[in-house]
């Protein structure tokens, strides 16, 4: 197969004003790298030189065709103009790869050149390798150096291997060390440690009270700092405590106005070159709202009783456990700022979601025990089946999710004895457990039936309390007793002669004292 070079004519090196060494003549001259063909681009300022570079090569290697090919460049060094002369060129070629190797010269040329040749070999638009050449070192042969760059794929999977290591890091970072088994989670994570590291747009962060927001937004800022997508520090604005006229004064700080007055730099003026952490930003007032919007979008802001705008330039992080869109449906939250926040939205799912995740945080959280209390902590085999048991159990609702749990571990590891939890403590947590969660979610059959005479708890058994709740929701979702009536017995009065359902509720609300109604009263 026939070797083919082309390369521009190095109007300096080439003429042999510097050194000897001339790159396009002794690229010919490698031992082991026959050159049939080179194809010499250049204008016609140049031409002498490609003339007796070409008699050169002949001399030196006869066997080499030399084809000088004219180009004319206004400007070499414009990139618009470079690679749009080098794309046509491609183009008009008439490449034949079952015949001919072909390779692009890049020692020659200005780096404007070398960066297209890299572009267009790279796409395939010129199927061709790189060609590297160099200066003799002290004691190397006359003709120089020569190296062959292939843009093979197993060069790519090599690199691809160490970016995807690099992914992986900053995925364990954003999960703080702790494995995960949940597939929604993951892909979570797995486009939010994309979207950090390419782009320093708003980030949304929505979930439950307790699903990991705070310690998320901490590691988000973190992995940018890894990135040098960051400088500056993270400020963390818990937004329910900026209330009525200081807010503002907080957020965008304030003037100094006279004598005796001081001057406030405001917590945008704090994140500049950082990150702003807006946690429950649903809790801000509309003015304040519309401050930040413009402050994101502008990279301004006005402090209080300043007539001169400031800048700042910060990665917004913000948190909101309330429903956005909804807040937006009331007029309580601005809808151009939820649009511009939604752009990256990752919602959090609370620990109830992630079940097959609960032992590597319990895990997690006893280390973090162990290093605030200086000491090892364990749990007994029994006691740690059991704790695992309940906490992944489908009943145990975790209402506080993470909070919930690392405090529950905090509190087994501060009272173990001599370092071990044993079963008598895991009981006794768990009933801690379940008491602070009845006060927090009220037994739905109990708001359903509070209020109703007969139907208090201890009075009817609690097969027929679960019956009597679903019969009580069915009348006040119902516009009749009828409807109602044929709503419950929607299969049973197929199979009976009578359908008189109306009666047939009525006879069972009477049962327990009940009537339409007393059950629908107030509804």
């Amino acid at each position: 197969m026939r070797n083919v070079v082309i390369g521009f004519l190095g109007t300096k090196l080439d003429a042999g004003k510097r050194r000897e060494w001339r790159p396009s003549v002794q690229l010919c001259t490698h031992p082991g790298f026959p050159v049939d063909r080179l194809e010499l681009l250049h204008d016609r300022r140049h031409s002498r030189i490609a003339e007796r570079v070409a008699a050169d090569i002949a001399t030196l290697s006869p066997e080499t065709e030399v084809l000088p090919r004219r180009m004319e460049l206004a400007d070499p060094w414009d990139f618009q103009e470079v690679y749009g002369a080098l794309f046509d060129f491609a183009r008009d070629y008439g490449f034949d790869e079952d015949r001919e190797r072909y390779h692009l010269h890049l020692t020659t040329g200005t780096h404007v050149a070398q960066i297209c040749w890299f572009l267009l070999a790279e796409s395939r638009h010129i199927p061709a390798r790189l060609l590297q050449t160099a200066p003799p070192a002290a004691a190397g042969p006359a003709e120089g150096r020569l190296h062959v760059i292939d843009l093979d794929l197993s060069r790519y999977d090599a690199l691809q291997s160490r970016f995807d290591l690099a992914t992986r890091a900053h995925a364990a970072l954003l999960r703080g060390g702790i494995d995960t088994a949940n597939p929604g989670f993951d892909a979570l994570i797995g486009r939010l440690e994309q979207v950090a590291t390419t782009t320093d747009a708003p980030l949304l962060l929505t979930g439950p009270a307790g699903s990991g927001k705070t310690v998320l937004a901490g590691r988000i800022h973190e992995l940018k700092l890894q990135r040098r997508r960051l400088k500056g520090r993270l400020v963390h604005v818990p937004c329910a405590s900026l209330r009525g006229d200081r807010a503002m004064e907080a957020l965008s700080g304030r003037r100094r106005a006279g004598p005796g007055s001081t001057e406030r730099r405001g917590l945008l003026r704090e994140a500049d070159g950082g990150a702003l952490f807006l946690d429950g930003i649903d809790a801000l007032g509309p003015d304040e709202q519309a401050m930040i919007l413009h402050a994101v979008e502008s990279g301004t802001f006005l402090p209080v009783g300043s007539d001169q705008e400031h800048s700042a330039r910060f990665q917004l992080i913000a948190a909101a456990s309330a429903d956005l869109p909804a807040l937006v449906a009331q007029g309580r939250f601005r809808a151009d700022l939820y649009a511009r926040l939604s752009l990256w939205s990752f919602r959090l799912p609370p620990l109830a979601e992630r079940r097959e995740d609960i032992a590597a945080n319990i895990a997690h959280e006893l280390a973090r025990a162990e290093r605030r209390l200086g000491q090892r902590i364990g749990f007994n085999a029994d006691a740690a089946e059991r704790y695992q048991r309940f906490a992944r159990a489908p009943s145990t609702p975790w209402h506080g999710n993470f909070r919930d749990l690392g405090a529950s571990v905090e509190r087994l590891c501060t009272l173990a004895p001599r370092g071990r939890v044993t079963l008598a403590m895991v009981e006794q947590e768990i009933a801690v457990l379940e008491a602070q969660w009845r006060g927090l979610a009220p037994d739905p059959e109990e708001e359903l039936l509070a209020g109703l005479p007969g139907a208090e708890a201890g009075r009817i058994d609690p097969f027929d309390r679960a019956q009597l709740a679903a019969t009580v929701a069915a009348c006040r979702r119902a516009a009749s007793l009828s409807e109602a009536g044929r709503a419950l017995f929607a299969v049973s009065r197929l199979e009976r002669s009578s359908r008189n359902d109306a009666d047939r509720l009525r006879k069972y609300l009477a049962r327990f004292g009940l009537s339409w109604e007393a059950v629908t009263a107030g509804r």
